[in-house]
């Protein structure tokens, strides 16, 4: 099976923080699924960050023990991803590692990205670079769900519109999509008697009482409206009879939780016995689960692209009662995992208001996605009823529980991800290996056109430019130590990047003060041919602190 070299960059996988996010649950769980589950016999990192192999290696290993050799990619050896063929990113930003690419050669390595939300304004425009960034037919974006697919190819559609109307159309095939869930390690959400019991008595709760459980990010703007569940629920009670437990276990910002959040929350149900519990630490997310007996997720929000959370649930064995929204409607099956709550949205056309104030920064992105929410409604009846049939009805959770866990095993275990990902990456290794040679590139676009030399987009701005035949001489009131002092000032080591070495440096010193005049050229020619325009490039520095001296052409100012 094809390998992959992972774009490792910690924020991509890390669960520690305070602002966790669905993204950051998605890359730790899939980098232990890969490490627990891909048919390879050596892992590659590529180290983007740049800091010390051992401490990033240390990092994955908090994740899940590296058991095989490794090959750690550094940040500036793109050419190195060559190996594996493939370089795997945690992120949509194909179009922009394509750029990066660029000087490496086209078919260097195929770039494969994924989507997680797609509703911020840089996400749509990491999408929009798959029609207008040199990404080829060897390069792929996964999409995590139908419904994310499907946004996806609207986008896509319409700024391809747009550029062939202005420009033509793309010379080059675009990317490949490919629809790939979400996936999780079941066995760590296995239920456990141990934990339902430690957790009920935690937060007193009955041994006999029937409990709900959310698990996710608190907040109304731009994860879920609370009150959905609060509605649905305080519905239930009033159609059983019964006491409901809802256990809401996440994590918010302190402003919105000290505001009185769960507060809020506790009003809109009154006949339910609401407790919150911080979901962060890995021993109560892996855990939490256990405490309950269905669990609970009516997502409204556009910023919602898969949703992890209810393949979490399924794997502990939990029936879900879930809206028909986004990813959920891959995951859960009506009437056999759980149930799905029919949801109701505006007709396209009527929301073109929110996405002009948003592009003019009249509104932010969670005031945007906030809006779209509050034009969302779901049939509350018929969560009230689901729940309802849920909590009257133990062999029923027992049953769908089962059918859940079962349905997660065998479709959502990384084990059954994992190859799905490797499938897709030997296609793009043969697509990229069987391109014909590329015709050459004009010189014109031998660089990142985004990204241009500042002394070639900026060229306009000096006086006179530095050529191998532009004169030099050395200022013969200094010594070469005297020169090498005015060099180490602060205020001349301010932005030394890609610099002449200091060997470099002092050999340079040496020569034109044994030797002088001299042109650039015959300076840099003494020096290896990949660091002549770095020597070349730190005659201006000299020059720029009095070390040598430019002979300029004679131009008349006017």
């Amino acid at each position: 099976m094809s390998n992959a070299a992972f774009y490792l960059h910690p924020d991509g996988y890390n669960t520690a923080t305070g602002e966790l996010m669905g993204r950051h649950s998605a890359g730790e769980s899939f980098l232990r699924g890969f490490i627990r589950n891909a048919d390879v016999d050596h892992y590659h990192f590529y180290n983007v960050t740049n800091r010390p192999p051992e401490e990033m290696r240390a990092f994955v290993n908090g994740i899940e023990q590296i058991p095989k050799p490794q090959t750690w990619i550094a940040r500036h050896a793109r050419h190195a991803l060559a190996e594996p063929g493939v370089l795997n990113m945690p992120i949509p930003e194909i179009g922009h590692e394509a750029w990066m690419r660029w000087p490496t050669g086209r078919t260097a390595y195929s770039i494969c990205g994924i989507t997680h939300t797609t509703a911020t304004a840089a996400a749509m425009r990491a999408i929009g670079e798959l029609i207008t960034s040199p990404t080829e037919a060897w390069d792929a974006m996964i999409c995590t769900s139908r419904a994310v697919r499907a946004s996806v190819e609207t986008e896509l559609e319409a700024i391809r519109d747009y550029h062939t109307w202005q420009f033509g159309p793309r010379q080059h095939p675009e990317a490949q999509r490919a629809t790939i869930p979400l996936g999780v390690n079941t066995s760590d959400f296995a239920a456990d008697p141990g934990h339902r019991k430690a957790w009920r008595e935690k937060l007193n709760i009955p041994d006999d009482a029937v409990v709900a459980l959310y698990v996710g990010r608190f907040d109304p703007q731009s994860k879920m409206n609370p009150a959905l569940m609060a509605l649905a629920l305080e519905r239930a009670c009033a159609k059983t009879g019964k006491t409901l437990y809802w256990v809401a276990a996440g994590w918010g910002a302190d402003a919105l939780i000290k505001g009185g959040f769960h507060d809020q929350i506790r009003a809109l149900c009154p006949s339910v016995e609401y407790r919150e519990v911080d979901g962060r630490p890995p021993e109560t997310r892996f855990s939490i689960w256990s405490v309950a007996d269905f669990f609970l997720s009516l997502s409204d929000n556009i910023q919602e692209t898969f949703g992890l959370t209810p393949i979490e649930a399924m794997a502990a064995g939990l029936p879900c009662v879930v809206t028909d929204w986004d990813g959920y409607r891959d995951t859960v099956r009506h009437e056999r995992d759980g149930f799905r709550i029919p949801t109701y949205a505006p007709r396209a056309g009527t929301g073109q208001d929110l996405s002009f104030a948003m592009a003019n920064h009249w509104i932010d992105y969670r005031t945007y996605v906030a809006a779209a929410a509050q034009s969302t409604a779901i049939d509350l009846d018929a969560a009230a009823t689901a729940i309802a049939r849920l909590a009257t009805h133990p062999e029923l959770r027992r049953s769908m529980g089962a059918t859940a866990r079962a349905q997660a095993v065998a479709v959502f275990d990384w084990a059954q991800i994992i190859p799905q990902y490797q499938a897709l990456w030997s296609e793009l290794q043969a697509r990229r290996l069987a391109a014909p040679p590329a015709a050459p590139i004009p010189p014109s676009l031998s660089e990142n056109p985004w990204h241009m030399d500042p002394f070639r987009l900026f060229s306009g701005y000096p006086t006179e430019v530095l050529t191998p035949s532009t004169e030099i001489r050395w200022t013969p009131t200094l010594t070469v130590a005297a020169a090498e002092a005015v060099l180490a000032t602060p205020l001349a080591r301010i932005g030394r990047v890609n610099f002449p070495t200091p060997e470099e440096t002092h050999q340079t010193l040496v020569i034109l003060s044994g030797r002088s005049p001299m042109t650039a050229g015959e300076l840099a020619s003494g020096f290896p041919q990949s660091r002549r325009p770095f020597v070349e490039r730190g005659l201006l520095w000299l020059a720029k602190f009095g070390v040598i001296e430019i002979i300029g052409r004679k131009i008349e100012l006017t």
